[in-house]
């Protein structure tokens, strides 16, 4: 995921913190904290800075798009998944984000001592299964086991290149005012799905996780459409969190209208009962486009006939009110702020 560069109030916060928290690993601000403070200045060149999605570079004369991320999702089975398709899915998404036709993916796996033979063999299928749906190869992996309690059962690492068409240029800096903000269906599925099950919830539905490979639904966006200036997929810190990422970046203000944003009943009571605001809890197979006005239409129709986009709906449009912040006009009619996630809400969420 990228990454905002911090203003020196939002340092000074940082640098109060002498141990690491779970909200380092939340995705919202102590999280970019610890990226543009701590890692960005030892890591820091011209292609690290752009804090993409992923990597975008050019190599051989060819435009590349190269991901990587780890997953300790808690529980590892949940309703609609395990680590292993969330995995896959994760990294494909993130390749696809960029632009990217992702083709070939790295496996890393730490797995804890005594870990059930059977759940390690039931994970690796589900990984084949959503390598061979997204139309990637798993190319090359490494596999380690530490002593019992030195992890949780297991964790995985994916990392995903792909390649970028020539005509395509998506980037989290180019949303521009007039821009028309597409998500391409219900939010924060998965992260009350993971919430229900840890927590051993009972809810009379049948919510399932939406982990989901969006690259071939990207690809028919591109193919209809060449004002497509910014993808992200909102996984940790939820379609909040990316949408201020996006503003910062792009240095535009976006509006979203609460009434557009499709959201299932399930989640609204489940919400409302345990106190989430859905707007910052992770998805794992949706998508935020930002697209020119008069390609709208082609874009969403596009998405819908994806099987994975059927609820798609413009949710908003990017503004040159606000500079670097996101407003939500509320079901009664009046705005608030949605400011980025600050901390975690909800841990080991992927």
């Amino acid at each position: 995921m990228f990454i905002r560069v911090l203003n020196k109030q939002e340092r000074i916060i940082f640098m109060k913190y002498d141990k690491i928290l779970l909200d380092h690993g939340s995705g919202g601000k102590i999280s970019h904290h610890l990226t543009t403070d701590m890692l960005l200045p030892i890591f820091d060149n011209p292609i690290l800075s752009q804090l993409n999605d992923g990597a975008i570079f050019e190599l051989g004369g060819m435009r590349l798009a190269f991901s990587t991320d780890s997953f300790t999702v808690d529980p590892i089975f949940f309703p609609g998944g395990n680590i292993g398709d969330l995995a896959i899915n994760g990294t494909v998404n993130d390749v696809a984000m960029c632009g990217g036709d992702p083709v070939y993916l790295s496996v890393g796996l730490i797995i804890e001592e005594g870990f059930s033979m059977t759940d390690l063999e039931k994970i690796l299928n589900e990984m084949g299964t959503a390598a061979e749906i997204a139309g990637v190869t798993v190319v090359t992996g490494d596999t380690k086991v530490v002593p019992k309690g030195a992890v949780d059962k297991i964790f995985i690492n994916t990392s995903g290149i792909g390649l970028i068409p020539s005509n395509v240029d998506i980037a989290s800096h180019q949303a521009k005012p007039g821009d028309q903000i597409i998500l391409s269906g219900t939010i924060a599925d998965h992260g009350i799905t993971i919430l229900t099950r840890r927590e051993g919830l009972s809810f009379e539905s049948s919510l399932t996780s939406d982990t989901a490979p969006l690259n071939q639904m990207v690809k028919q966006m591109l193919a209809v459409g060449r004002g497509i200036h910014v993808l992200r997929d909102p996984t940790r810190g939820g379609v909040g969190t990316a949408l201020n990422e996006v503003a910062d970046k792009s240095n535009v203000g976006i509006k979203i209208n609460e009434t557009d944003i499709p959201l299932k009943k399930e989640v609204v009571a489940a919400c409302e009962l345990l106190g989430f605001d859905p707007l910052y809890l992770a998805n794992e197979g949706k998508l935020l486009a930002f697209v020119s006005a008069e390609d709208t239409d082609a874009v969403l129709a596009a998405i819908r006939l994806s099987p994975y986009g059927k609820d798609a709906a413009v949710i908003g449009t990017v503004v040159e009110d606000h500079i670097g912040k996101v407003v939500v006009e509320t079901r009664i009619g009046g705005m608030r702020i949605v400011d980025m996630l600050a901390g975690e809400q909800l841990p080991r969420i992927c």
